[in-house]
């Protein structure tokens, strides 16, 4: 193995660590408050650490269509950033964690859809494998699907149409002003429904979001590092052990039963993921869907 391998796994290991801390905060947080308030919260904190850089990016010119794209990416992240606070007050970590590998088919899907890049039959198999793996977690007709579940299996095509948004945009824009303008217009699709909610959060609830905002941050660094250090071929598998790491914070800290049905699911989700980025990785096409990442909050 070369160093640059290994450093990509140790930059994705570190990745998921923080992810799943992130997870395990707002987890901690529960329903204290509403969901489009926590994240509210998270995005305003995470806004103003992002200020030293978009203010110099207000000066910059966007086109009008630029703006409705970051319009309706701000939209799309906001709403299943919602969803997916949501889900994590309700259902234990290991299963919003599970759930959320499905991004990656949910913008296959889309990139043919909308950007006529080419579903080969072998990628449609692995697409399929991903939805009974979802299916697996989510026992249709063996349990009843709670609004938690409901919720985070929304979610995830939101963020997948947030993705497919970016991709659109990295035409004209480089990564740092995506970021900062989805900072911002993600706060803004949350102020009305956080507002319309609000409850007075206590400063303990507050550091918490600050700490989640944070850590975020530096997870979306850390998985830039390790896309750069290695193919995702040799990476996306390590995202295997978010899953690990919250079915085993919620044991251990939370008291949740490891529910082998969400390690099953989850690891065919990832086997299938894994495989469509090892495809996407040897077509070498030109305009490249954007990778999913492990979470996006």
């Amino acid at each position: 193995m070369n160093s640059n391998a290994l450093q990509g796994i140790l930059w994705m290991l570190l990745t998921t660590l923080l992810f799943v801390m992130v997870t395990a905060v707002v987890r901690y947080i529960g329903d204290a408050i509403p969901a489009s308030q926590a994240a509210f919260i998270r995005y305003i904190i995470g806004t103003i650490i992002l200020l030293p850089f978009i203010i110099p990016l207000i000066k910059k010119s966007i086109t009008r269509k630029d703006l409705i794209i970051y319009i309706f990416r701000g939209l799309a992240h906001g709403f299943g950033v919602i969803l997916w606070f949501y889900a994590m007050s309700r259902i234990p970590i290991a299963e919003v964690t599970a759930i959320s590998y499905t991004g990656p088919i949910y913008i296959s899907i889309g990139a043919a859809i909308f950007f006529g890049e080419k579903l080969a039959l072998r990628r449609i198999l692995a697409i399929i494998i991903a939805f009974i793996g979802t299916l697996i977690i989510l026992r249709p007709g063996f349990q009843e699907i709670s609004l938690g579940q409901l919720a985070q299996v929304i979610s995830a095509p939101l963020f997948a149409i947030s993705y497919l948004l970016s991709k659109e945009l990295t035409k004209n824009h480089n990564s740092l002003v995506i970021v900062c303008m989805l900072s911002v217009f993600v706060t803004l699709t949350l102020a009305p429904p956080a507002l319309s909610v609000w409850v007075q959060p206590s400063m303990k609830e507050i550091i918490c979001l600050g700490f989640v905002a944070i850590l975020a941050t530096l997870g979306h660094i850390t998985l830039t590092q390790a896309i750069r250090s290695a193919p995702i071929i040799i990476i996306q598998p390590i995202s295997f052990l978010q899953l690990v790491w919250a079915a085993l914070i919620g044991y251990f800290v939370f008291s949740e039963l490891v529910d082998i049905f969400v390690i099953i699911g989850g690891l065919i989700i990832i086997i299938s993921v894994t495989y469509i980025s090892y495809r996407e990785m040897t077509l070498e096409t030109k305009n490249k869907t954007p990778h999913n990442n492990l979470t996006k909050i």
